[in-house]
């Protein structure tokens, strides 16, 4: 099911009955225009004696936005000179680039029908809204069995069906609850997450338990409360246990260094929610097996990634990588790299923290974009939007280990609107990949020598000898962007200059200590700025 048959099934009574009425009268329905925030008249293929009706997508800030019903008057005007829907000014308008619908009646010399009274308690519209009432329930039938299926939209008896896939059950109201109290741990700063379905439990006798909710510790707190449920295993009077018996987490969570109840549990006066057995089965589901680095490295090779290198925490060493993460050096294009940190983070433990990283250049370019007198607001907003499109596609044909060009920024960012384009200003960073023990090594002996009086020969050899002696392994990378301007470089391979920059006649590098990097475009419409003729 689509984006287009969701809308469908989503049809309010209104615009059923109004479609309905417009065809009787010979009208033409759903007339599609695309919309463009260039222009505010859209003429209509038939002269036309009114505008009935328009729908269309809504920009309400996600992806696909919302299907929506503009008023007339308020959003729309019919422009009888042109024979074209006007959009007024203040009023809602469609999402750029998507379509809509129009509704409207033709005049009585060119209409086919012989109805012509729809008004209210006329027989053709008494005769229409019972048709259309009758397609609204059946839509909104189809809705619920489609929501059904689905473990997200499911509910009621509708749920249980569907986690019972899972071997889930709803747990009943003799189970015990009560809240359970995670700590932060000493050096931790950032916000911690404690998943839905993390599991606690007592000492001996052993009761475990599973938080109900998933609660985030935010920066600046020690500790926060997470309500729980006793598991199955230990419905009735086995599930209500003393203050402070609860002592021990399942599985690490990082960030997290104890947990404690500070109440007694107490038995539930009502059963699990939809929203509680919602989270429970997703944690179920995430726990079968598929928590392993095996599996994390299955999901990326299955999302077109290779994984390269990889490092594991396995001991508490800080200088290693920390317990419970999990660091991968990944070959990937940088458009698949969303999907990979998704799946690998569905895929992941709870608690376990992992990390994706990648050999990245990161590059920024500032533009100065002269384009051509008379656009609107929006217009410019949409200039801006095509110049950032087509560097992105020109920077999106370039694979691992070929730099980028400004000649090739620039002719990427010339669209029909846009007179000239000068380059101001290039940013480079790249991706964070660790550093060899022979680095590490080196920053060893140079912070030895530091605190070493001159001339004193003795203790140099002391200082150096201990450096040596030490324990001096690898770095893991960490992905952060670590900025690099030896990257921005002349046609010679030297660092390019202003006059290099503001001519276009540069290279951003693809290769980092001799291996080949993917060139990456960092650019927000702030990094634009436009000028008019």
């Amino acid at each position: 099911m689509n984006k287009d048959t969701v809308f469908l099934v989503d049809r309010p009574f209104s615009d059923t009955v109004d479609d309905i009425l417009t065809a009787i009268i010979g009208g033409v329905v759903n007339e599609p225009i695309i919309f463009d925030v260039k222009q505010d008249r859209y003429p209509l293929t038939r002269q036309a004696l009114d505008i009935r009706g328009i729908t269309g997508i809504l920009d309400d800030g996600t992806p696909d936005g919302v299907r929506h019903t503009f008023q007339k008057a308020v959003d729309f005007e019919y422009v009888q000179a042109s024979n074209a829907v006007g959009w007024l000014d203040g009023g809602l308008h469609p999402k750029d680039s998507t379509t809509f619908y129009v509704d409207y009646a033709l005049p009585a010399g060119i209409s086919p029908s012989p109805l012509t009274d729809i008004n209210v308690g006329s027989v053709t519209r008494t005769l229409s809204e019972a048709v259309g009432r009758e397609i609204a329930t059946v839509y909104e039938q189809i809705n619920l069995a489609y929501k059904a299926g689905y473990i997200d939209s499911a509910a009621g008896t509708s749920l249980d069906h569907v986690v019972s896939i899972l071997g889930v059950t709803r747990k009943p109201k003799e189970v015990a609850v009560g809240q359970a109290t995670f700590f932060r741990a000493s050096g931790v700063d950032g916000s911690v997450t404690i998943p839905a379905g993390t599991v606690v439990s007592t000492g001996q006798p052993l009761v475990r338990f599973a938080t109900s909710e998933e609660r985030t510790l935010q920066r600046g707190q020690a500790r926060i409360d997470v309500p729980i449920r006793a598991e199955d295993a230990f419905a009735g009077a086995a599930g209500a246990v003393a203050a402070g018996a609860i002592i021990d987490l399942f599985a690490p969570i990082v960030g997290i260094s104890r947990v404690t109840n500070f109440d007694p549990t107490v038995f539930s006066a009502e059963g699990e929610t939809d929203d509680q057995l919602r989270a429970r089965a997703k944690a179920v589901l995430r726990s079968l097996g598929q928590a392993t680095l095996a599996a994390l490295i299955r999901v990326i090779k299955e999302g077109n990634g290779t994984p390269v290198e990889v490092w594991e925490g396995e001991n508490p060493d800080p200088v290693k990588a920390p317990l419970g993460t999990v660091t991968i050096l990944v070959e990937a294009e940088p458009e698949r790299m969303v999907s990979l940190r998704g799946a690998v983070h569905e895929t992941r433990a709870a608690g376990v923290q992992a990390t994706l990283v990648a050999r990245y250049v990161f590059v920024t370019p500032r533009l100065v974009v002269t384009v051509r007198p008379g656009l609107t607001a929006q217009g410019k907003d949409k200039v801006v939007d095509e110049v950032i499109a087509g560097v992105q596609a020109y920077i999106d044909g370039l694979t691992s280990g070929i730099p980028a060009t400004g000649k090739g920024i620039l002719a990427g960012a010339k669209k029909d609107d846009v007179a000239s384009v000068r380059v101001a200003d290039v940013l480079t960073s790249r991706s964070d990949l660790g550093r060899p023990g022979g680095s590490v090594l080196t920053d060893a002996v140079v912070a030895a020598l530091a605190g070493v009086p001159p001339g004193n020969e003795a203790a140099v050899r002391a200082a150096v000898e201990a450096a040596l002696t030490g324990s001096v392994p690898a770095l893991p990378p960490t992905g952060r962007r670590i900025p690099d301007r030896s990257l921005l470089q002349g046609p010679d391979g030297s660092p390019a200059t202003d006059d290099q920059i503001d001519a276009g006649d540069f290279v951003v590098s693809a290769t980092v200590g001799g291996d080949p990097f993917w060139v990456v475009l960092d650019m927000v419409p702030a990094d634009v700025a436009l000028r008019e003729q």
